[in-house]
């Protein structure tokens, strides 16, 4: 069975629109700025991170994870805090 559905096929999690959804409808201008802004999703980060490949012991990983939202990080805090600490010490190479 085929898991990826055609998001352009209507079904019943996604019914074609009459003509009364759409005069129902509103942009995203036209809300409360609070929903706009929970609606637009995260705000683009200060600082970019780099999407890796890295491989942890099963024991960290269930510590992190057990933390709940935002595990990845506090693992990026952690290292940074590592990297601080080892700085000019020979620890840290470039």
């Amino acid at each position: 069975m085929n898991k990826h559905r055609n998001a352009e096929m209507p079904d019943s999690e996604n019914p074609e629109w009459s003509d009364a959804d759409f005069k129902r409808a509103v942009t995203l201008d036209d809300l409360p700025e609070p929903l706009q802004k929970s609606l637009r999703g995260r705000p683009k980060a200060m600082e970019t991170k780099e999407r890796i490949t890295i491989r942890l012991s099963a024991e960290v990983l269930e510590a992190f994870r057990g933390t709940g939202a935002g595990w990845q990080t506090r693992i990026d805090a952690v290292l940074k805090d590592w990297v601080i600490a080892h700085k000019g010490s020979g620890g840290a190479k470039a």
